[in-house]
This record gives structure tokens, C-alpha cells and sequence, in this order.
């Protein structure tokens, strides 16, 4: 099917609103909290100026990181998920422990991501709800505590999301105990 040049350009106008509408929204979503650190998980390619490097976990890394996290909600006899999400928010690795109910799975890859795109800690994030609540309508996220970013040279280069534990504050002291395994 070949489309006019008139539709090809209305097209193209009605994409670029879409992404310029995204764009502010995701800048507007960042406005009540100044960034974090530069992004020193991603440097710019000296032998081409056209490419980014960029610093990600391996997926054993993050499968240490998972159980240790798993560990920590075993040892206090908790049934929970751990999620680990790299820098762009894709899934590396879920682990569902025994027991772990089904609304876990989803609740801590949500975590996961929310906790890496904002570089804090999901509980630091949920107190932002009262100064800007729309950003729980942001697909994907879930402002709850339980998710934790990972860094390096305080940029955010993965996230770990816990969910199924009875609190939020129990879930992020796992995600915490993740963390703390990849800095061993």
C-alpha cells in the first residue's frame, strides 16, 4: 500500500507530537526532584562520536544479586519475588520463591523498573506522590517501597524490585540486601 506524501507528512507530524508529548512527560515527572548524579554509567565512544558506552550488570551478576535478595526474605520466612531490571528496564532475571503469591511477579519487575528509571530507592519515590500523583499513571511503574536502584559512580544501571512480603519496608530491605551483594 503506498500512502500519499500528504498522509506520509501527517504521519509523521502526529509521531513526533506523540514523542515530544512522551518527552515532556518524562521530564515534567523529574521536575519536583532535581536528577541524580551524571550519568557516569554512560560515556561517550572516543573512537565515534555517533556511539554511547554504557555500564551493565551480567546476568550473573544479577542472578547473584535475585538470590541474595531471595536469601535475605528466606532467612526471615518471607514468600516473595525478586525482579532485576537493567538500565533500560528490561528484565534480566525473576525469581519466584516458594510459596510467593501471584501477584508478586508483576509487583516486583514494576518495582524493579521504577527504582532504576528514577535512580532511588521505590520508597523515597512513593513521598513524591503527594507533591506530583500523576506519576502513578506512568505505565509500568509502581510507586511502593520494595525496589532499589544499583549504581555505579552514582548512576543507575539496573534495579532490584521485591514484592510479597507483609510491608513495603521489609520487600526494599531485601532489594537492599541484592544490592549489597553485587558490592562484595
Amino acid at each position: 500500500m503506498k500512502l500519499s506524501l500528504r498522509t506520509r507528512v501527517l504521519t509523521g507530524a502526529v509521531a513526533a507530537a506523540a514523542l515530544s508529548a512522551g518527552t515532556f512527560g518524562a521530564m515534567s515527572a523529574n521536575a519536583t526532584e532535581p536528577a541524580a548524579a551524571p550519568a557516569a554509567a554512560v560515556t561517550a565512544d572516543p573512537a565515534n562520536k555517533n556511539l554511547q558506552q554504557s555500564t551493565h550488570l551480567t546476568v550473573a551478576a544479577a542472578t547473584e544479586a535475585a538470590q541474595a535478595a531471595l536469601d535475605a526474605a528466606e532467612d526471615e520466612n518471607q514468600r516473595v519475588t525478586v525482579a532485576v531490571v537493567d538500565r533500560n528496564g528490561n528484565t534480566v532475571v525473576t525469581l519466584r520463591g516458594d510459596g510467593a503469591g501471584p501477584q508478586s511477579y508483576e509487583s516486583a519487575q514494576r518495582k524493579a523498573y521504577t527504582a532504576v528509571s528514577w535512580n532511588a530507592p521505590t520508597s523515597e519515590l512513593a513521598k513524591r506522590l503527594a507533591q506530583a500523583p500523576n506519576l502513578k499513571d506512568i505505565p509500568g511503574t509502581l510507586f511502593l517501597a520494595g525496589g532499589a536502584p544499583v549504581r555505579v559512580k552514582g548512576a543507575p544501571i539496573a534495579g532490584i524490585g521485591v514484592a510479597g512480603a507483609p510491608s513495603g519496608d521489609l520487600d526494599e530491605k531485601f532489594a537492599q540486601a541484592g544490592v549489597a551483594a553485587l558490592g562484595k
